[in-house]
């Protein structure tokens, strides 16, 4: 059966209330935004006239409403629930919860994201676990990167939260694993980054001193093992695979990054049991309200197990 034309009275006590707020009172299954667009339409009448949403209406006041469809019949098609054992994982990562936001400590293997081939990420598992909270990464980081990462619960929070992350006084702070020894008279890595390349059909960010932009990394030797360099890194500068590129470019591509590295390097280090690039991240201290934001995680089990197999422990 089709929707009908429908005829609402005014009672005493709903007199001097706005239209709008008549009509969400009246009719709570219907969308917000429906209602609006009814009254602006033309299609609501109060006493045979047009009128505003800010009309007042009058007791005895004969409303007429076009057909209506509630919010059921004008929703799409239910989006589909991310499998019990991803919200579980999802969850489960949470370290600490503030009003304002939540620290994740993000698996390794999961998008922060839905996207390109993949239908469910941290975000929307967060989500399907806590359906009636507000929920929005305040920052991201590549799937196979694990660490710190932050999750406003407020609109206000994620861009507070984003706009510190932005603050030049902002330090995020990664491990890496290198597949190199890197120069130990090499601190600050100031080349510019081109996200405009390809690798077997994946973009790959390039150094590109003509049409990159601005990108600024620095690098700290912690140990060494062999022909391997544990370093810590600061990004100074939010670009794409920002620590990848800078580490290939001096040929010290992260351990087990078969995108920037040599494809037989990372073969290698899979067989060790690194199954992802060897990134990780560490630290996150960003200015907050008059003081400082400073959160720490530890290293990821199957990065740890890696560094105990070439002997880096106690670092």
């Amino acid at each position: 059966m089709q929707p009908q034309v429908r005829y609402l009275e005014v009672h005493q006590s709903d007199a001097g209330m706005r239209l709008d707020n008549f009509l969400r009172r009246q009719l709570k299954s219907v969308p917000k935004s429906f209602v609006y667009k009814i009254i602006r339409s033309g299609e609501v009448r109060v006493n045979r006239g047009r009128v505003r949403p800010s009309t007042r209406v009058a007791a005895g006041d004969q409303i007429r409403l076009p057909p209506l469809r509630t919010r059921s019949q004008t929703a799409g098609p239910e989006k589909p629930r991310p499998p019990d054992n991803m919200i579980e994982r999802a969850t489960s990562a949470i370290i600490s919860e503030a009003p304002d936001y939540l620290l994740m400590d993000k698996p390794p293997d999961m998008a922060v994201h839905a996207g390109s081939g993949v239908d469910f990420g941290l975000i929307e598992c967060l989500r399907a676990a806590r359906p009636n909270e507000y929920l929005e990464l305040a920052h991201r980081l590549d799937r196979g990167t694990s660490g710190a990462l932050l999750v406003a619960r407020s609109q206000p929070a994620r861009r507070q939260l984003a706009e510190a992350l932005a603050d030049p006084r902002a330090r995020k702070t990664y491990l890496a694993l290198l597949d190199g020894h890197w120069p130990d008279e090499v601190t600050r890595v100031n080349q510019p980054l081109n996200p405009s390349a390809e690798f077997s059909g994946q973009a790959r960010v390039r150094v590109d001193s003509t049409h990159g932009k601005t990108a600024t990394s620095e690098f700290r030797v912690i140990a060494r093992s062999g022909s391997a360099t544990l370093v810590k890194v600061d990004i100074l500068t939010g670009r794409k695979h920002q620590i990848r590129a800078h580490a290939a470019y001096f040929d010290c591509p992260v351990a087990g990054d078969g995108r920037y590295g040599d494809s037989k390097r990372a073969t290698g280090w899979r067989r060790q049991g690194l199954k992802r690039p060897f990134l990780h991240a560490f630290r996150l201290q960003i200015p907050r309200g008059g003081g400082w934001l400073t959160a720490e995680v530890t290293l990821a089990d199957d990065l740890e197990r890696v560094m105990q197999y070439i002997g880096l422990t106690n670092v």
